[in-house]
């Protein structure tokens, strides 16, 4: 039996090692981006920007023909996510292939170490990462935007109202606005009009780069009222009045979903204590009289 261990063990490290040094082969043969960890935000997060580094390295085969369809949808995420502008598809796809692969790798070195379920778990998660991660900042944005919009048309009301023209109430809201997702969204497409492009361009690709429900809603009756010449202060009082109310509709649902959602906590972590907390002295008791 330790013949048959040793020779195991023997076995498991020479084939620990042969990989190993295939990997650093195939790391030093990377062409390396030293500027690709530099050029991303903060809360880009630390595991994307590592790999990353290794980016260039499929950046073949995420430009090939057979990866048309995946480009598209994660342009499109992409913009929604409102990364568009510090990444691009092609790193975007090639975290996609390099997530799971370095799953799979530390998954292998886990199982090797004994700790299988750690790694499979590991794996998985590293595996789906991406797609979670960029889906979430969608939602999230997208929740963002939702919050933001009525408070943004009831000031564009007021101004169009009291004489400013579209574009001037705009800018001068944007520039006293805290940045936020909606902010950055409308200052880039006014950025955009003052270039040269017509207003119903810029508005138009900002709501399908966005893909937001109500900003799209806002941005074709803003657009259709400006092609039909009618008044746009009262469209937006009224799209303003409209947004206002979907927004306490949605906090009345996640009110009424929070009971549902703390019964699991409470269950599994408050409830336990609580009784150890009521029986203890009770049993304590029933011990001393037995005993």
């Amino acid at each position: 039996m330790d013949v048959l261990t040793l020779s195991a063990s023997l076995c498991a490290g020479i084939a620990g090692t042969c990989f190993l040094i295939l990997l650093f082969q195939i790391i030093g043969n990377v062409d390396v981006d030293k500027n690709a960890m530099k050029e991303k935000p903060r809360y880009f997060p630390l595991w994307f920007r590592l790999l990353l580094i290794l980016e260039p390295s499929v950046r073949r085969l995420t430009q090939s023909k057979g990866f048309d369809k995946a480009r598209l949808d994660a342009e499109q995420n992409i913009g929604a996510a409102g990364m568009d502008e510090v990444l691009t598809v092609e790193q975007y796809l090639g975290l996609c292939i390099l997530s799971p692969v370095m799953g799979i790798v530390i998954t292998i070195i886990l199982l090797a170490g004994g700790n299988g379920g750690i790694g499979i778990l590991l794996g998985v998660l590293l595996a789906l990462w991406p797609t979670l991660w960029l889906k979430a900042t969608v939602k999230k944005r997208h929740l963002e935007i939702l919050k933001a919009l009525p408070n943004l048309l009831d000031l564009l009301t007021l101004s169009v109202e009291a004489g400013k023209d579209f574009l001037s109430a705009l800018r001068d809201i944007l520039a006293k606005r805290k940045r936020d997702a909606l902010t950055d969204e409308f200052s880039r497409a006014l950025h955009e009009i003052q270039l040269g492009k017509k207003r119903q361009v810029a508005l138009r690709e900002m709501a399908e780069r966005v893909r937001q429900p109500e900003l799209m809603s806002v941005v074709g009756s803003i657009v259709q009222a400006d092609e039909m010449g009618v008044s746009i202060g009262q469209l937006l009082k009224i799209q303003s009045d409209q947004l206002r109310m979907k927004r306490f509709a949605l906090a009345e649902k996640l009110a009424n979903e929070t009971p549902v959602k703390i019964l699991f906590p409470v269950v599994v972590f408050i409830f336990p204590a609580v009784l150890v907390l009521l029986l203890a002295p009770i049993m304590m008791q029933a011990f001393s009289i037995l005993g």
